[in-house]
């Protein structure tokens, strides 16, 4: 018979074998959108996901949700490296400037880099000239 104590460890390793699983199945699925886009574009969405996650660790700013490649002018794209130099990313329904270089794998499926610099807010009354939404 399990003890509660044991039961609660039981929980807690059920419940990261679940997780586990369930991030392969996204991973999993998220590999199958990618491939079916062409290389310029998976790798600006690979260095969106990456961004992602390196802007959430490494900035001040709190709930960010979305992360842009291009609002004046188009990131670009060569020898696996995309370069944005009007990016921005949005944290609590609020946009921030931000230019990044990001280098993706050979098969444009993974970013290996991501090194940004975060802008200014940018202005409401921006938005719509950028492209971009509350």
């Amino acid at each position: 018979m399990l003890r509660t104590k044991d039961f609660y460890v039981l929980l807690i390793v059920m419940g990261g074998v679940v997780s586990g699983a369930a991030c392969a199945y996204a991973d999993a699925h998220m590999d199958r959108v990618l491939k079916e886009l062409d290389p310029e574009e998976r790798a600006h969405q690979a260095c969106t996901l990456r961004g992602l996650d390196v802007l959430r660790k490494g900035t001040h700013l709190r709930r960010i949700d979305r992360v842009k490649t291009s609002t004046v002018t188009r990131a670009t794209f060569k020898n696996n490296v995309v370069t944005a130099t009007s990016g921005a990313v949005r944290a609590n329904h609020r946009w921030y400037g931000l230019k990044y270089k990001c280098t993706v794998t050979d098969d444009q499926m993974r970013a290996k880099s991501f090194d940004f610099q975060l802008g200014a807010e940018i202005p409401e009354d921006k938005y719509e000239d950028y492209g971009l939404w509350k």
